[in-house]
């Protein structure tokens, strides 16, 4: 009779828990069975072990063979186990000491052949050993995940042998690379966008401060065009920042920030997709738009043909930064820090808000219809609304004469915002957009002049007290575009004229 431990890491969202592979092997009929709640993935491990030994010129026991994947109440799915048990077989049968295994997680899938293949989603645990002192051994082909964290123990194999020969202090496993930072792709730029300037300024605002925004106006006026250049407009992230925005983006099934690690996210779904692709979850946990647009931008174009279900998802994470998902075998909380940028047309037809010449003709009902697809608390959650009227006749001829907008670039607003956000941070340690209500006393604090004017637009504008701590967010964001250390009237007056669209009635045609 033997017994060997051998540890790994499950994936439970952004979490990565410690999995004990206890490996036992006893007299009796051959036998293979792994118990530990293992999903099919994992049941058939049993045939790659197998043959991955057997065809790397070891031998395989023919005895009773029990995994346990300990603990026992937590689902492990997909072939990551494949490199620990194998080890732990190995151990088991005396065929490598086990001194070398107490500090080592072992994470990777075996082909037929013994050589190991790349995983989803090893990054949460590559920060779970770093975190608790343990050192890896993960797939080759994981190496540039692996190597966004400089200075930890992680060794990287392609074979099983390698492993064995790394084991019996025979050879040496190689290190991963050092990723570094790579400078932002250059994307489009705001400059492409000509007239529109209260919509360019709602932009800078939205970026400095972390606003949500919503952009309303007929079809052609520039909606997509101006949400599209936001990200033009946003520093780069931050090293810690990166590694959480890699760890979920390495749960996705595709891979493709591999070079944008260091940038931020920019989410444009369709409006078809369904409340489950915004939230994400599954039988298999695969994280929504809303994860995989944290600490970037999420793109909601055409606002009232996503479904109602899908639209009510997005309200607690604008609020708490996270989205909860709980599903019949699991619970997790995913990250959902975003910037959401909304555009819809006013009615069915589009045309409403447009050229005089160009007249909607959809009846009232059906324009309230229309608008009321999105709910009154959502617009709520959304801090600026700006109308995006069609271009006016100066701006035509420019656009005829010059593909420029004639107005500062991107790279002039992100250094606008770059300087605003390092403001808030040293203030608050968060941006704007994140202060709690008992933050804004101590540092959106209001002259008697300018809570007056508050409380006048309060009455007028019917504000919510969620709409009045947005307002007081914005005008501190103004502020500190202005270098302002106090909030002055007219920076509550341009606060409070980006929630009028919130309340003004959009006039149905006649």
């Amino acid at each position: 009779m033997a017994l060997a431990l051998v540890y790994s890491r499950a994936t439970l969202g952004i979490d990565a828990p410690l999995v004990t592979v206890e490996v036992h092997l006893s007299g009796g009929l051959p036998n293979f069975t792994i118990v530990g709640l293992p999903e099919a993935g994992v049941r058939e491990s049993r045939e790659r072990v197998r043959s991955a030994i057997l065809n790397a010129q070891l031998d395989f026991p023919q005895q009773r063979i029990t995994i346990n994947l300990a603990p026992a109440d937590l689902p492990k799915t997909g072939g990551r186990f494949d490199l620990a048990i194998a080890v732990g077989i190995l151990a088991a049968s005396r065929q490598l000491g086990g001194e070398r295994l107490a500090r080592l997680v072992f994470v990777g899938e075996l082909a037929l052949g013994g050589e190991v293949r790349g995983v989803s989603g090893l990054l949460p645990g590559l920060l779970a050993n770093r975190r608790e002192g343990f050192a890896s051994v993960v797939p080759a082909d994981n190496a540039e995940e692996a190597g966004l964290l400089a200075g930890s123990d992680v060794h990287l194999c392609r074979h099983l042998l390698e492993v064995l020969a790394f084991l019996q202090g025979s050879a040496a496993l190689p290190r991963p690379g050092v990723t570094a930072p790579q400078p932002a792709a250059a994307g489009p730029d705001l400059d492409d966008v000509v007239g529109q300037e209260v919509a360019k300024r709602a932009l800078l605002v939205a970026a400095a401060g972390g606003h949500n925004l919503l952009l309303r106006g007929p079809p052609g006026t520039g909606k997509t065009m101006l949400a599209s250049r936001l990200p033009s407009l946003l520093p780069p992230l931050a090293a810690e920042q990166a590694l959480e925005v890699a760890a979920i983006h390495s749960l996705a099934p595709h891979k493709g920030r591999r070079e944008q690690w260091w940038q931020a996210p920019f989410r444009a779904p369709h409006h078809t997709s369904t409340a489950v692709a915004l939230a994400g979850g599954g039988s298999t946990l695969q994280p929504g738009e809303l994860s995989l647009a944290h600490r970037g931008v999420l793109f909601l174009d055409e606002l009232p043909e996503f479904s109602p279900r899908a639209l009510e998802v997005l309200r607690e994470p604008l609020e708490t930064g996270c989205i909860q998902i709980a599903r019949a075998r699991y619970q997790v909380r995913l990250p959902a820090r975003l910037l959401l940028v909304a555009a819809m047309n006013l009615c069915p037809c589009g045309r409403l808000g447009g050229a005089a010449d160009n007249r909607c003709t959809c009846a009232p009902d059906r324009v309230r219809q229309y608008q009321q697809r999105v709910s009154g608390p959502l617009l709520d959650r959304l801090d600026l609304h700006v109308n995006v009227p069609p271009m006016a006749e100066a701006d035509r001829q420019l656009l005829l004469q010059s593909s420029r907008g004639g107005g500062p670039g991107s790279t002039a607003l992100r250094a606008q915002v770059v300087a605003c956000r390092a403001r808030q941070l040293a203030r608050a340690g968060r941006l704007n957009a994140e202060l709690a209500p008992a933050d804004l006393q101590a540092h959106c604090e209001l002259p008697a002049a300018e809570q007056r004017l508050l409380a006048t637009a309060m009455q007028r504008l019917q504000l919510s007290t969620r709409a009045v701590l947005r307002v007081l967010r914005i005008a501190r964001t103004i502020a500190d575009l202005a270098l302002a250390d106090e909030i002055s009237a007219g920076h509550l007056l341009e606060a409070v004229n980006y929630r009028r669209g919130d309340t003004a009635a959009v006039a149905p045609p006649a």
